[in-house]
């Protein structure tokens, strides 16, 4: 964290000792206002709210004061914090956090004009942090908690809208879903679970719940085949004749470890990956409706899911 020349706050250099002076912990000053659009802070800030990837450092960022909250409430390893002239507003709510003195990372402020620039709503709140995601390996996803009573894992694979994405996830922590995967699927490509508009729909659980992220979908198939898990794929083809039945949710025993395949908002799961897994379900629908959206068929099946796990085996259940 050297010295940038040309970064200025409030005439000062921005190195290490202005961040320093600005962490949290001890009795200080009000940290100065960043003014200058080239302070580093303020770049990063951009890439990560705006620009929507993830810094140098692997920080993403959360914007308002709802998701700052949860990020400091989920455990992450936090970059800064950032409050606008009228974020201020928010500091006392936010103390408990930023205030305790074992966490030390730079609390920043800045004008509401140069907080507009880099924010990724309309109408920003004035409070926004750069925030690690935890890192989770495949070992992660096979852990149950201790009132589950089995682990349920979600897979979704080519859902490209960041919105349905982030959706999807607070659905699962919800009902109680133990961890998801992010792969991509054919050529369809899921969008992250850490961009601005996927966090947002997620309520800030993406920083909550195990992710895995990166195992291409034909091993992650494996994977979970090899630990014990069922697959079940949500199914929006009619499947041929000599092939499986489609089952509707509450055939499905949901307490035995279960991986559920969500597939593109579109064209869904590829055909041969629905046809490798282990079960293909399909919530019935009215007449004249043809499908739900990704997220909102989740969810369904999601809840069926928690109902079973939350009252143990169900009866009348058909075996994949």
């Amino acid at each position: 964290m050297g010295i940038n020349s040309g970064e200025r706050i409030n005439g000062r250099a921005d190195g290490h000792a202005a961040a320093s002076a600005s962490a949290v912990g001890t009795p200080r000053a009000p940290a100065a206002i960043l003014t200058s659009r080239d302070n580093r802070w303020l770049k990063q800030f951009r890439m990560a709210l705006r620009g929507g990837i993830s810094t140098e450092s692997g920080f993403v960022g959360v914007e308002g004061v709802r998701l700052v909250e949860e990020a400091l409430r989920s455990g992450c390893r936090i970059g800064a914090v950032l409050f606008s002239e009228t974020g201020e507003r928010y500091r006392e709510r936010l103390a408990p956090f930023i205030g305790r003195p074992e966490i030390v990372f730079p609390v920043l402020r800045t004008t509401d004009r140069l907080f507009e620039g880099l924010a990724d709503t309309e109408h920003p709140q004035g409070v926004a942090a750069l925030v690690e995601p935890h890192v989770t390996t495949f070992d992660n996803l096979l852990q149950a908690s201790q009132n589950a009573c089995s682990p349920l894992v979600v897979v979704l694979a080519g859902v490209q809208d960041p919105g349905n994405v982030g959706t999807i996830l607070r659905t699962a922590a919800a009902f109680g879903a133990t961890g998801a995967a992010i792969a991509a699927s054919g050529q369809n490509g899921t969008a992250s679970p850490y961009s601005p508009k996927a966090l947002r729909a997620s309520a800030g659980a993406a920083l909550h719940l195990p992710i895995l992220a990166g195992t291409p979908l034909p091993i992650l198939l494996t994977q979970l085949s090899v630990a014990g898990f069922r697959t079940l794929a949500s199914s929006v083809h009619e499947p041929l004749d000599g092939e499986q039945t489609v089952l509707a949710p509450w055939q499905v025993d949901w307490c035995k470890p279960s991986a559920l395949l969500v597939g593109n908002e579109g064209s869904g799961l590829p055909i041969e990956v629905e046809r490798s897994a282990d079960a293909r379900i399909r919530i019935p629908m009215a007449s004249g409706v043809e499908s739900l959206n990704a997220a909102a068929a989740a969810a369904v099946l999601f809840y069926e899911a928690a109902r079973q796990r939350n009252s143990g085996r169900p009866r009348n259940i058909q075996q994949p």
